[in-house]
Order: structure tokens, then C-alpha cells, then sequence
């Protein structure tokens, strides 16, 4: 099923919000109101919030600092966990080294990558979508070499200011599906992934994919559906999941 932490958790809800590719860090800072305000409307949208991957276009955890751009969003998480809102995040390839801080500080269900969850009733496999269906080789090299254990022992042994502005550098490299034709066939590849994984697994009722910015909703029999929310950068996209179906919607500020 791919590279990264095979887990296996619970999400009991009824509605369960889904969200991925904010990009905070990179994005306008009207873009990173208008997602702190969608995280303030999150209880009148749903019972859950899922992040599915680079909800930071940068993101790793140091044993005693905390990314200071990032605190705005983390206030706003720690306030959403507060209001008895259940967050998971699924880490992406821009924030999948996560863990303590996200986990016990927040009260956050942190996988660095991919998981299979109970959402809205239904029984779901969740990865952000780097790694599985790339379409470039460089792009499965820098894939494995950023989950390495060796990588990030050497990452987390340099400054923090020094890192991050390594990351910043780096950015773009760690988007590696960019350009239109890529990102489409790209997204062609996770609907095949996605009903191939349905017909090994059929005790799966959803497979939810990102990464590649593309929305897409393929309902199958059965009440199976495949889903990508699409990106929150490209037009504050999300996505609804309930026990009977699934929505995309695009949040207005």
C-alpha cells in the first residue's frame, strides 16, 4: 500500500470535514486568514477535522522549538481541540515529520504517513498520495529519501534557522508534481490506485487521496466512493464525508 506508517486508528463522527494542501508558510497571508477562518467555522461544518497533508508547506519537529510562522495556525488548532473538535492530520510531503508536539501539546492524532480510519462510520485508507503515484523517478527518490530515518537525524542535528531556510530552498523540489500535465496524469493515476485498492480490499468504503491539487469524487457500487478534496490553496476547496456520501465544497470566507 505504499511507503509510511501503516496505522490503524478511530474517528467516531457524523460528519467528517476534510481538508488538505494549505501550503501556510508559502501561501498569502489572505489565504492564511481565510483558512484560520475556515478552522474557526470547522463545529458549524462537521464533528471531525481531517487534514490530509501539507496543511504547511513546511513543517518538522524539533525536541524544544516550535516554528514560529506557524503559530497563528497552531493557536487556532489549540482552540478548535479545545471547542471538543477531534483533529487528525495526516502528514504530506512537506509535513510529515510531526510527532510530541502535535500529538500530546495539541491533542492531535498525527500519522506520518498513510493510515486506515473509521470516518463517519465507514472504513477508510488516508495518505496524502506522495509516493504512490508519482510520475517521475526523481520524485520516488525524493520521496524515499525524506522518510529516511538517516535524513532526518542529520536534518534535526542542524539549527533550526539553518534548516528552515534549507526547506525554504528546497520547496519547490519537494513539490514534485508540479506543472498541469503532471498534476493530471497524476491524478489520473490515484482514481486507477484508488479502485485497484478497492478491489484488494473489499472491506474498504473510501479511499481519500491529495497532493495532487486535482478535486476529484468517483462514487462506485456498494456506496464506495474515492475522494480528493482538491486543494485549500487553489479556491479554499474541502470536502464533507458522512455515512451515506460525500460532498466537495469550496468554503467563502
Amino acid at each position: 500500500m505504499g511507503s509510511g506508517d501503516d496505522t490503524l486508528g478511530s474517528v467516531a463522527s457524523s460528519r467528517v470535514v476534510l481538508v488538505a494542501d494549505a501550503h501556510l508558510g508559502d501561501a498569502s497571508p489572505s489565504l492564511e486568514a481565510a483558512f484560520h477562518a475556515f478552522l474557526d467555522a470547522v463545529p458549524d461544518l462537521g464533528d471531525e477535522l481531517l487534514i490530509n497533508g501539507d496543511l504547511f508547506d513546511f513543517w518538522f519537529e524539533y525536541r524544544s522549538v516550535v516554528p514560529r510562522r506557524h503559530f497563528g495556525t497552531v493557536v487556532r488548532l489549540m482552540e478548535l481541540r479545545r471547542r471538543g473538535v477531534p483533529i487528525t492530520l495526516v502528514g504530506g510531503n512537506h509535513d510529515r515529520w510531526g510527532g510530541d508536539f502535535l500529538r500530546r501539546d495539541l491533542g492531535i492524532s498525527f500519522y506520518g504517513g498513510e493510515a486506515e480510519l473509521t470516518l463517519a462510520g465507514r472504513r477508510a485508507f488516508v495518505a496524502h498520495g506522495d509516493g504512490l503515484t508519482e510520475q517521475r523517478r526523481s520524485a520516488k527518490l525524493l520521496h524515499r529519501l525524506t522518510r529516511h530515518p538517516v535524513t532526518i537525524g542529520l536534518f534535526r542535528a542542524i539549527h533550526p534557522d539553518v534548516g528552515f531556510w534549507i526547506a525554504d530552498k528546497l520547496s519547490g523540489h519537494l513539490a514534485d508534481n508540479n506543472g498541469h500535465a503532471t498534476r493530471d496524469r497524476a491524478a489520473l493515476a490515484q482514481a486507477e490506485y484508488a479502485r485497484s485498492l478497492f478491489t484488494r480490499r473489499p472491506e474498504l468504503s473510501l479511499v481519500i487521496l491529495a497532493h495532487t491539487h486535482r478535486p476529484a469524487l468517483d462514487c462506485l457500487p456498494g456506496g464506495r466512493a474515492y475522494v480528493n478534496p482538491g486543494a485549500w490553496v487553489d479556491g479554499f476547496r474541502y470536502a464533507v464525508i458522512t455515512k451515506s456520501e460525500v460532498e466537495l465544497k469550496t468554503f467563502e470566507p
